[in-house]
């Protein structure tokens, strides 16, 4: 059985943002609906917003949330009404040869990024009956939504929707980024390129696992106070020579080098400053189409490595409960990172602010809870 909801919809890339009323279909089998209590505004809503990866819309936008079970459809187990789940935008088959290595972060067969369900479906509809594409098959600017089960995962007794919905997706993507796909352990150094939500989740991921020094980089300076709030021993504000700064910093060429942002001259830099043995692990995501280049002699005189790190090659269904329980024993401090929480008419203005680099997080709440 459907429902109305409100929703933010963005028509095509470029174009503003607007509020508008559609049907949400009921959830099929393998579905589950949830009322969204929280979504944050992340960067890559932002990369959509502006055509940076190509999906025309008509699109709701938002894939870093957390809500309420409300209605479990058949053959879905291990969900229950009222449980908190956060959620997975890139939701596994469970079938593809990734997936059966216990690799779900290289499934082949998953539809999210082609904005659909597991199933190929899309459950969001306008009033003529056209469909609506949930972003990364989740649309979470809005009131509720429909996912796979796969997507929805339980979160431990005590965790907020808020620290909930950033665990869905850049705290993850940080943290898992350090802990999973580097494998950083005590005493190795650290640097850390961009210090959006993304780039202090790495910061902090950096701090659980001991690694120093911690080099934090960003071109704003308030920026680099916060990284020393959430465990960066070192400071380095970008300019004409990054790569000497850094290096000062670090007392020598770091272990690992992550870059946090999305661009090519920073994943050039990430490369050059890397030691010996060292491994850059590009976390950001460039616009689709950008190529940064490298010395390959240097890169092979020094062993180094260059890692794509998709979704922190997490587990969601393993690690998100694992950072939720990090959180509430006061060892991940994920609600530091949320600058303010706003409304769903909001949503346009806090992609502004992700535009200009405007603070921490800004995340969206709705207020609805169990019941």
């Amino acid at each position: 059985m459907g429902r109305t909801i409100s929703a933010a919809v963005l028509e095509r890339p470029g174009a503003p943002i607007r509020i508008e009323e559609l049907e949400l279909v009921g959830p099929g089998n393998g579905q589950v609906l949830v009322r969204i209590a929280a979504s944050g505004v992340c960067h890559s809503d932002l990369h959509q917003a502006d055509g940076d990866w190509g999906d025309p819309g008509p699109m709701v936008l938002g894939h870093e949330g957390a809500g309420y079970v409300e209605e479990v459809g058949p053959d879905v187990e291990g969900l229950r009404e009222g449980d908190l789940v956060a959620l997975n935008w890139y939701a596994p088959c469970g079938a593809c040869a990734s997936c059966r290595a216990g690799r779900p972060w290289t499934c082949t067969g998953t539809l999210a990024l082609q904005d659909r369900l597991p199933d190929g479906s899309r459950p969001l509809r306008r009033a003529d009956g056209s469909e609506v594409a949930p972003m990364l098959g989740l649309g979470t600017f809005a009131e509720a939504a429909v996912v796979g089960a796969e997507a929805a995962v339980p979160m431990p007794e005590g965790t907020t929707p808020e620290v909930a919905a950033l665990i869905g997706c850049g705290v993850t993507t940080g943290v898992m980024s350090v802990l999973r796909a580097a494998e950083v352990r005590e005493g190795d150094s650290v640097v850390v390129i961009g210090l959006g939500g993304v780039g202090l989740s790495v910061v902090m991921g950096a701090a659980i696992a001991g690694a120093s020094p911690i080099v934090a980089v960003d071109r704003v300076p308030e920026k680099l106070e916060h990284a020393t709030r959430f465990g960066a021993t070192h400071g380095v504000l970008a300019g004409d020579d990054t790569a000497a700064a850094i290096r000062e910093a670090a007392g020598g060429d770091p272990d690992f080098a992550f870059e946090a942002i999305g661009r090519t001259d920073t994943i050039e830099v990430a490369i050059d400053v890397v030691g010996n043995g060292g491994t850059v692990l590009v976390v950001g995501i460039p616009p689709s189409g950008h190529r940064a280049s490298f010395d390959v002699g240097s890169l092979v005189d020094r062993s180094a490595r260059i890692v794509g790190c998709n979704y922190g090659w997490s587990i969601p269904s393993e690690d998100f409960p694992r950072l939720a329980r990090l959180a509430l024993e006061g060892r991940l401090p994920v609600d530091r990172l949320i600058e303010e929480r706003i409304g769903l008419d909001d949503a346009a203005e806090a992609l502004e602010a992700l535009r200009t680099g405007r603070g921490l997080r800004r995340v969206i709440v709705l207020g609805n809870r169990p019941g």
